[in-house]
């Protein structure tokens, strides 16, 4: 286990100690916010060390705000990808349209952010690293409620007792497992799968997405800069989750070759590097919809309480907002009646944006030929079309101002 101590000058709210599981976006941003309102924090970390690479994600509307107010709003804009088009191509790698990215997510050019992943949680870590305490390759093996606390033991051995815990662990989280019960419970598959990772950019992209569809099939490459590398990612449309069909890597994979055999484009290039990727990762396409997101002494936030699935592009978004709402709502509070605010606060602005897409209705991947047709006529329209405005779940909650500890 790798630990990092915090500086001896963290203020402390009536003495009170708190664990967060995970370090990832929800993770650093509760426990930035959580540090301003004078908790104890640890955080802790199955990975060795802060995590970089990863996909490119969007900060949006309410999240702007809060990312303004810590501080890191200059910073990221510096660090915007400035993605410049979408292409959208036919079965036979013929182009149907190119279009302005913001067209097509949603997105308002010049406001919104667009960052590599790892930019953004190094720009979490160091804004808390000297504050808060970091025990790295470690992780929550039990969890123990009482009315004194949280005991906790960890994976590594070790052995303490939290006033609060909160897990920000991920859609397949630990901690919800736990606390809470199978995943199963709260898991709503919204019939694709996915597989991404990163290989060779033999077509030059710069700055750019192209995206090669037929029905039920996508395939994309994402070139965040003039990289030697792009993002590649494949998605296919499944009526049920492949769930005896992917237990293994080897499965996944043969899976994934099996629905692309024939496809044409570039996908062939894409199969054979994704067998030999050390940054691949497949899974289905699902939310996580839960009626609590707290027991106890024990809350969630972010994806292990609302994944909203990156169909929605609000995953980040959401993380961010949710922890600035939690630790906010425990200001001055006691555990009971904080968690209870950020449930009363923060639950209609998690389902509005969750609602943005239904089971099987993805925009961007059709899954029968009508549909394509539709979605391509859309397309080669929009040029046409004034420019959109943000969707209005983006920004359907106004923060509220939590006066931090004096």
């Amino acid at each position: 286990m790798t630990a990092t101590r915090p500086s001896t000058g963290i203020r402390t709210a009536r003495g009170r100690e708190v664990l967060i599981s995970g370090a990832g976006i929800a993770g650093c941003a509760l426990a930035f916010w959580l540090n301003r309102h004078g908790y104890a924090v640890t955080v802790v970390e199955k990975a060795a060390a802060p995590r970089d690479g990863g996909y490119p994600i969007d900060v949006r509307g309410t999240a702007l705000e809060v990312v303004r107010r810590m501080g890191l709003l200059p910073r990221l804009r510096d660090a915007h990808i400035d993605l410049r088009r979408m292409t959208f191509l036919d079965g036979d790698g013929g182009t149907v349209a190119s279009v302005s990215p913001q067209d097509v997510v949603g997105g308002v050019a010049g406001r919104d952010i667009e960052v590599r992943r790892g930019d953004l949680t190094g720009a979490l870590y160091a804004a808390v690293r000297d504050d808060v305490e970091f025990l790295f390759d470690d992780c929550v093996d039990t969890l123990d409620q009482s009315a004194h606390g949280v005991d906790v033991t960890f994976r590594g051995g070790g052995r303490r007792t939290f006033d609060m815990v909160f897990g920000a662990d991920g859609l397949h989280s630990r901690t919800r497992e736990l606390v809470f019960g199978p995943e199963e419970r709260f898991h709503r598959y919204l019939g694709y799968c996915f597989a991404v990772f990163t290989m060779r950019n033999t077509l030059g992209l710069s700055r750019e997405i192209t995206m090669w569809n037929t029905p039920g099939r996508a395939a994309a490459l994402y070139a965040v800069g003039d990289d030697d590398e792009v993002h590649a990612f494949l998605n296919f449309a499944r009526p049920q989750p492949p769930s005896d069909a992917i237990r293994t890597p080897q499965a996944r994979q043969d899976l994934v070759a099996a629905v692309f055999a024939d496809a044409g484009w570039e996908v062939p290039g894409m199969i054979a590097a994704m067998r030999d990727a050390d940054d691949l990762f497949i899974d289905v396409v699902s939310q996580i919809r839960m009626p609590r997101w707290s027991r106890g002494r024990v809350a969630l936030v972010g994806d292990a309480a609302y994944a909203p699935s990156f169909l929605t592009g609000q995953g980040t978004s959401l993380a961010l907002v949710g922890a600035y709402m939690l630790a906010g709502s425990l200001a001055g509070r006691d555990a009971a009646a904080g968690l209870a605010a950020y449930e009363d606060t923060t639950r209609a602005f998690v389902t509005v944006n969750q609602d943005q897409v239904a089971a099987g209705e993805a925009a961007l991947f059709p899954t029968t030929a009508q549909a394509l047709e539709r979605r391509n006529a859309m397309l080669r329209g929009l040029g046409a079309l004034p420019s959109r405005e943000e969707r209005p779940a983006h920004s359907a909650l106004t923060l509220p101002e939590f006066a931090p500890l004096g």
